[in-house]
């Protein structure tokens, strides 16, 4: 279900995007509007799941996760046990900062943050110990060109 946002709304979450550490003052100011009108709406957006969990952004390679690998996932299996055991694996490895179902040739891409080369394959050893898979294939990110967790609140109607 998609949640009403007028243009109020598209403010509060612009600046929320921006910084989420921001007073309640100061983003009412940014907005043009008062506190509790702003905290009101804030309030009704988490409860309408717009708004979810709030933590802070690090950078990766600054802690030493230098290495970001896009697999490429090609399975055999379709069946309801595989793809629950195939969840479960990914969502223990915590090296996995995304993972998408996609429609096409490829059934599964995922987004995987690392060390180095070495530190990948350990981790993939470990995936295909635990689940049986048809195809990997890893793309190193030589470089990262654009990356932001903003969604572009403009688009919204």
């Amino acid at each position: 279900m998609t949640v009403q946002i007028d243009a109020l709304d598209r403010k509060i979450l612009g600046a929320l995007q921006a910084d989420a550490s921001q007073s309640l003052d100061e983003i009412a100011k940014k907005v043009g509007s008062s506190k509790t009108p702003v905290w009101s709406r804030i309030r009704k957006l988490r409860e309408a799941g717009v708004i979810g969990q709030h933590t802070v952004l690090l950078d990766a390679e600054a802690l030493g996760l230098e290495a970001c690998f896009f697999v490429l996932i090609r399975t055999a299996e379709h069946e309801t046990a595989w793809q629950q055991t195939f969840l479960a694996a990914l969502r223990a490895r915590p090296e996995v900062m995304e993972a998408h179902r996609l429609a096409g040739e490829i059934d599964y891409i995922l987004k995987v943050r690392v060390k180095n080369a070495r530190a990948y394959d350990v981790f993939y050893q470990a995936l295909i110990s635990e689940v049986k898979i048809y195809n990997v294939t890893a793309l190193l990110s030589m470089e990262e060109i654009k990356a932001s967790p903003v969604l572009p609140l403009e688009l919204i109607g």
